[in-house]
């Protein structure tokens, strides 16, 4: 079936960027998992998608088979200049054994708990800003008007980066992981100014020192030797791009599942000390991330012939509903005490920024049930939902009151 034609069988013609998909994709994650639990397509040049924990468990941790040298899937597997394995574009997520530890090494003081949790009156701030700028509204865009705010601006503050510039940030993030159908002809340019803004917020960084990530990035050494310019680029990509999307659409999920679930909202406001396990539930339930890998070699995986380059999606989500892992599975439990779920990925690969993205979550939604107790959705206006490998909610009407 070409690219961009609906879907008949997403067992053997799956395609997250299908409507069907976006809108709802747990009852054909449930499907395939009964029937294909390795669907197949053609699309993106070829790919499979595994739905059980334990497939997307074992992929996600071999790494003999399968390389992390590009994790979103495109039509273009071979972008120019791209640099290859073990470093890739944006390590250390796209880095491979042995550079893959050095690279991640680097990263995990700054995301530690000691400095992350340091974060914890900003992002509270933060979340006052943007809940005050709807004073006396009784319709609000959760999405838009709240929860795509919050990240940017801890992002924007960790790198060094104009807060200002966060509607830029946003722009980014929407060309890496949403528009992945357009041809590469056409989105390779689309590229030209991102490439342009990080090179001179380097320059900045440069000419101005401080203490910040970004500095940090430039200054640090290896074996003796500073990190190579594409690898420092490539790394702020990474923070700002997952950092953005990822938790805007965790914060986004958990409050339409609120929207929609009165009793589970009332258990959260009038149990505060429900909101650990709360935010373990969201992330599980709603878990927003797949991340792609490639075929090294042909190599049969549990009776799949998959081909030298093959796309693998890492269906974390899915595999976070698999009955035969987790207890009720298809069922949101708010206080489910036993949750070791896959949100922030498995393997070598597992959310660096793990630490950061639960205090966000946490905070976001302690502000936001502190200052709406009670709140549905509006139904004048619809729910919109992100494309690709990484779904959230954009848009949330919601009545608050």
């Amino acid at each position: 079936m070409p690219d961009g034609e609906p879907v008949v069988d997403f067992a053997t013609d799956w395609d997250h960027t299908d409507p069907q998909w976006v809108n709802n994709p747990y009852p054909i994650w449930a499907d395939l998992r009964d029937r294909c639990p390795v669907a197949h397509t053609e699309r993106y040049g070829g790919g499979w998608f595994p739905t059980t924990h334990d497939a997307v468990s074992r992929i996600a941790n071999d790494t003999d088979h399968f390389t992390s040298r590009l994790v979103v899937v495109t039509k273009n597997k071979f972008p120019p200049n791209s640099p290859p394995a073990p470093v890739g574009p944006a390590p250390p997520i796209t880095s491979d054994p042995p550079f893959h530890q050095i690279a991640r090494r680097l990263l995990l003081p700054a995301f530690a708990p000691g400095p992350i949790n340091a974060l914890e009156p900003q992002i509270r701030a933060l979340c006052n800003k943007h809940l005050d700028a709807q004073r006396g509204r009784n319709v609000i865009d959760a999405g838009g008007d709240y929860a795509q705010f919050i990240p940017p601006g801890v992002i924007a503050h960790m790198l060094g980066f104009p807060p200002e510039d966060d509607e830029k940030f946003r722009e980014f993030v929407h060309l890496v992981l949403d528009l992945i159908d357009l041809e590469p002809e056409v989105r390779g340019p689309m590229f030209e100014p991102m490439a342009e803004y990080f090179t001179q917020q380097i320059e900045h960084h440069i000419a101005n020192p401080r203490d910040d990530l970004t500095s940090f990035l430039l200054n640090v050494e290896v074996n003796g030797s500073k990190l190579a310019p594409e690898h420092v680029r490539g790394s702020m990509v990474l923070i700002l791009v997952a950092g953005i999307d990822t938790t805007w659409s965790a914060i986004g999920s958990s409050i339409w599942h609120l929207a929609t679930h009165p009793d589970d909202l009332a258990r959260l406001v009038n149990e505060p000390d429900l909101m650990p396990l709360a935010v373990e539930e969201f992330l599980r339930f709603y878990a927003p991330v797949t991340m792609a890998r490639l075929v090294r070699e042909d190599y049969e995986f549990d009776g799949c012939p998959m081909k030298k380059d093959d796309w693998i999606l890492l269906g974390f989500p899915a595999a976070n509903r698999d009955p035969e892992a987790f207890d009720d599975a298809d069922t949101f439990i708010i206080d489910r005490a036993v949750n070791r779920h896959a949100a922030f990925g498995l393997g070598i690969h597992r959310c660096v920024g793990s630490n950061l993205a639960r205090l966000e979550l946490r905070i976001a939604l302690e502000e936001f049930t502190k200052r709406y107790q009670r709140f549905e959705l509006d139904e004048s206006s619809g729910v919109t939902w992100a494309p690709g490998q990484v779904r959230g909610p954009r848009h949330i009407p919601l009545r608050v009151g």
